[in-house]
């Protein structure tokens, strides 16, 4: 069976070859420097699954086809309604690093379908499940957002600042899914608050982003930075942002965080 893996970096590749090890036909995607290869990628693909950056994602979309069942694995799409056209999607998000998989450390993601256990579980890569495909996506992007609060901040893992401020930032998730129509419930999940805790310290390049506007706000970075990218859209308004969530108003009035 084969399966087309739209986006070739690091984290795609780790998954393309979670299934390449089961014996998929894989097949990869590159809009960087593959345009025209896109309907030969998707020729004969069972899966379709969605690894690009979300600020590439609302462009590449409305070229897939819509009867493929679509696998989400970008982080950083708030909102699902970017999936209305699409017959059969489902969303697959959690604290896995693309080095962890690709090394077979042990990895619990969440799903919001069986198919995505059948396609992706091994002995170390395993999912926790909901359906609430709209939780899942902001939990994704949101704990990105408080990634890059918490590199501002300077937290180090583990110490108490550090325990309180994830608490803190779980606690306006649960209220920003609940404001926006998903499960709060999904906080709970490795999508939820398991990715926020990997997210907000080392190697995260979030928290690294943070550290370098920490002591430069004009410090500027080469690599995908997703939660600058979620503030944008936030600011445009894809989301409601209750009187709650303090810490994102706050990171909302900073003029410096803007997706370059």
């Amino acid at each position: 069976m084969k399966i087309a893996i739209l986006g070739a970096g690091v984290f795609g590749t780790a998954l393309g070859g979670v299934l390449a090890d089961k014996g998929y036909d894989v097949d990869y995607y590159d809009p960087k420097i593959e345009e025209e290869r896109l309907t030969d990628v998707l020729a004969n693909a069972a899966y379709v699954v969605l690894c690009v950056p979300s600020k590439a994602a609302p462009h590449l979309l409305p070229h897939l086809p819509h009867d493929k069942p679509l696998i989400v694995a970008t982080k950083g799409i708030l909102t699902d309604r970017y999936f209305e056209e699409f017959r059969d999607w489902m969303v697959m998000s959690g604290p896995g690093f693309a080095e962890d998989i690709k090394h077979g450390k042990e990895t619990l993601l969440t799903a919001t379908d069986k198919q995505i256990e059948e396609l992706f579980g091994t002995d170390y890569l395993k999912f926790d499940h909901t359906e609430d495909r709209r939780g899942v996506l902001m939990c994704g992007a949101l704990k990105n957002v408080y990634a890059v609060m918490a590199g501002l901040l300077g937290l180090d893992r583990e110490t108490l600042s550090w325990y309180e401020y994830v608490a803190a930032a779980a606690e306006e998730m649960r209220g920003l899914l609940a404001r926006n129509g998903a499960s709060k419930d999904t906080v709970e999940l490795a999508c939820g608050l398991g990715d926020l805790k990997l997210t907000c310290a080392l190697p995260s390049r979030n928290y690294e982003y943070g550290l370098k506007l920490r002591d430069d706000v004009g410090a500027e970075t080469d690599r995908t930075v997703e939660g600058l990218t979620t503030l944008d859209r936030i600011k445009r308004g894809e989301i409601t942002v209750p009187s709650s969530a303090q810490i994102l108003r706050k990171m909302l009035e900073l003029d410096y965080l803007e997706q370059g």
